[in-house]
């Protein structure tokens, strides 16, 4: 698994972790029963506290898309369909209005992005 932070970035670095292996299980690059780097290696690896690292998998773990056990490491849970189904929606929901903000930053009204969208869809 490679993990690259955006130390620049407005986003958390705890987040920043959350994102790519949610990105990476919904891909299918870690399957379930994969066991994930422990928060010590992982915390040295990419040179950050070991806290930071902590608060990613105790987040991915409250979200079902990954199991801890105690001494022995945190684990990918096994595959749950709808919450796939929903992180899919949500990252394409993102995208979705990350291109909305841009249109209007480029001076673009709503029914000139609407007509975008329709445009894209119709191909």
């Amino acid at each position: 698994m490679h993990i690259i932070i955006n130390n620049s970035s407005m986003v958390p670095i705890y987040e920043q972790i959350i994102d790519q292996i949610k990105s990476a299980i919904i891909r299918g690059e870690l399957q379930p029963d994969t066991v994930l780097p422990s928060v010590r290696s992982l915390s040295k690896e990419l040179k950050i506290s070991a806290l930071t690292v902590k608060k990613a998998y105790d987040n991915l773990e409250e979200e079902g898309f990954t199991v801890t056990v105690h001494g022995k490491g945190t684990y990918v849970a096994a595959t749950n369909k709808d919450l796939m189904r929903e992180e899919r929606l949500k990252e394409v929901e993102h995208d979705l209005e990350q291109a909305i903000m841009k249109g209007r930053r480029c001076g673009l009204n709503d029914e000139e992005i609407r007509n975008l969208f329709e445009m894209i869809m119709e191909d």
